[in-house]
């Protein structure tokens, strides 16, 4: 029988559309013997065009389609209590998902920190972009994390949700190296410029743009899809397990299974189109 999962997302970008679609036509193709039980997304019609063709997508592959829109819900509870406002809302949430019975939801791209009562009653996989161990919170932060400490490498994982941020069990993750020679001159300028302007003043005239965080950035984010189809591939196979909050690799608890020697194995299958969504 196949794995039943749920998919939650707040379909915000093309990368959203573009990850269900692979994972719907890894289904239909079955190289991923999976079910997504239902779709949750926490935009609904006309909050926003991105959202809108998710929305779309979801309903052309026939998929339960389950919506709330966080920004309409209890506005003035967001504002004046917004851990009070995050119960509240993924109560409402779990009120509209508890009927589908899912081994686990993986969240692709969902925006919003989980409620720690959700996180306790519905099992939930992230995607978080650094090793188990590494910088915590958005993508950006831990980037310039990297940089800052000087990181010799980086990483993404895949990790159980739990009421603390990126701090849940690693269930799958990969690592790559930083010390390399091609980063050799990012890292030699970043080091002029930090030493010239400061870190803050960085931050705020280049952001994004510069040369060493695109090129962490880039690096990182090619092997996330390889790392989220392996580790659904494995777990739709058994040979990763989740029982309770404890990871099984081959029936043996583990903390993490490392699959970077997979992942860049399979790059080449997905490089190209996956450099398409952001870069």
């Amino acid at each position: 029988m196949s794995l039943r999962i749920g998919w939650f997302s707040t379909g915000r970008d093309k990368a959203a559309r573009q990850l269900l679609q692979l994972v719907c036509e890894g289904i239909e193709k079955k190289e991923l013997d999976l079910k997504i039980a239902f779709v949750f997304c926490n935009r609904e019609e006309g909050e926003s065009p991105e959202s809108d063709a998710f929305l779309r997508l979801v309903r052309s592959f026939g998929l339960p389609l389950v919506t709330l829109s966080s920004r309409r819900f209890a506005p003035a509870k967001w504002q004046s209590d917004r851990e009070a406002w995050r119960e509240a809302y993924h109560e409402a949430v779990w009120e509209k998902i508890k009927d589908f019975p899912v081994a686990f939801s993986f969240l692709a791209g969902y925006m919003l920190v989980v409620g720690s009562r959700m996180c306790q009653r519905h099992r939930m996989l992230n995607l978080h972009p650094a090793l188990p161990g590494g910088p915590k919170g958005t993508w950006q932060e831990v980037v310039w994390a990297l940089m800052v400490t000087r990181a010799r490498e980086a990483g993404a994982m895949i990790h159980l949700v739990t009421p603390e941020l990126d701090a849940g069990p690693a269930v799958t993750y990969c690592r790559f190296p930083l010390d390399i020679p091609a980063l050799k001159p990012l890292w030699e300028d970043w080091e002029r410029k930090l030493c010239q302007i400061g870190l803050e003043r960085l931050q705020r005239e280049e952001g994004e743009s510069e040369l060493l965080f695109r090129a962490i950035r880039r690096e990182e984010f090619v092997r996330e899809f390889p790392l989220i189809w392996l580790t659904l591939n494995k777990l739709a196979r058994c040979e990763i397990e989740l029982v309770d909050s404890q990871v099984l690799h081959q029936g043996r608890p583990c903390a993490g299974v490392d699959l970077s020697a997979e992942v860049e194995a399979l790059l080449p299958r997905w490089e190209r189109m996956v450099e398409e969504w952001a870069f």
